[in-house]
């Protein structure tokens, strides 16, 4: 370990911006998360944690953000080293797509590694008597963050199910934590939140009255028309009071970095975050899913040079 720290502070210090100081030069490395009530948050700390500790000297910060999109356009203006993002939305960021928030191909973008799925969590309140995807037509909705990743998933998944978002007597563009604020004073009925399994803003919310996790079942996720799109399962008991498995969607994760992060830099990045998978567990449950022999596959964007070194020394390509 005290070898690669030398190897990754030399090799960042070399490609990363650094201070006017001549005589003090400093690595930065900003780990672009989500926010703080997701996912992303806690495990992007932990990364940070993880970079800080195997980089002396380096300048490692933890960045809160709107997640996918705004960490996508973020990393192509160089404003960041290695973001978080759900893989339908770096496919629209490769290709350009402006209606979800990209102005141009952002071909600077760079894959680290595919990591775990998130999954289309739709909760609803028992009270209000929504049990499936249909019965949301007429109620009050919130469908994450405009333009996030969360809420470009609400698009698919809705779409696919023949809803739209005139559909519902109201239409609320919130990330987790404020959503879940409002549905506890009955202001709203349902979310949908895009996040690894245990979300915290879901635990809260179903441990301070009864919700419903609604059902999105493999015909639906089917008729979304992406691959990115998976049929997947919240597995019974990972919320409190839900007691059988409910049918869902899931997309996958990425950490991505972009072309001007050195080769010596992505490899570095690569090989302490497979070093290091115990201490994201310890912050997430969700990092359990982040398997090796997966994360050199499922990018719409190309894996970075250096992590690609890595993945050859593991036999992985």
């Amino acid at each position: 370990m005290k070898r690669l720290a030398a190897v990754v502070g030399a090799c960042l210090f070399a490609s990363l911006p650094a201070t006017s100081s001549p005589a003090r030069a400093e690595a930065y490395i900003t780990v672009l998360t989500g926010g703080t009530s997701g996912v992303y948050y806690p495990l992007g700390v932990a990364l940070s944690n993880v970079y800080g500790k195997a980089l002396p000297g380096a300048k490692v910060t933890a960045q809160a953000t709107k997640a996918s999109v705004e960490n996508l356009n973020l990393l192509q203006a160089g404003r960041g080293e290695i973001g978080f993002t759900l893989g339908d939305s770096l496919s629209d960021a490769w290709k350009g797509n402006e209606e979800v928030g990209f102005k141009a191909k952002l071909e600077k973008l760079r894959t680290v590694a595919a990591i775990y799925p998130n999954y289309i969590q739709v909760v609803a309140t028992k009270e209000s008597g929504i049990k499936t995807l249909a019965d949301l037509k007429g109620k009050r909705v919130s469908v994450g963050a405009p333009k996030s990743g969360t809420e470009l998933n609400a698009r698919a998944i809705f779409h696919a199910a023949g809803l739209a978002y005139k559909d519902f007597d109201k239409t609320e563009y919130l990330p987790f934590g404020e959503s879940v604020d409002l549905m506890k004073n009955r202001q709203l009925d349902a979310t949908l939140i895009s996040a690894g399994l245990g979300v915290a803003a879901i635990k809260d919310l179903s441990a301070s009255q009864e919700v419903t996790v609604v059902s999105i079942p493999a015909d639906i996720v089917a008729k979304v028309g992406d691959a990115a799109y998976i049929a997947e399962t919240v597995p019974a008991n990972t919320y409190p009071g839900q007691t059988e498995a409910v049918p869902t969607a899931a997309v996958r994760n990425l950490l991505v970095t972009h072309s001007g992060v050195s080769d010596d830099a992505a490899y570095a990045m690569t090989k302490t975050l497979f070093e290091n998978l115990d201490a994201l567990a310890a912050a997430h449950v969700a990092a359990k899913q982040i398997k090796l022999d997966a994360a050199a596959t499922q990018s719409p964007v190309p894996l970075h040079p250096g992590s690609i070194k890595f993945y050859k020394e593991k036999g992985l390509m």
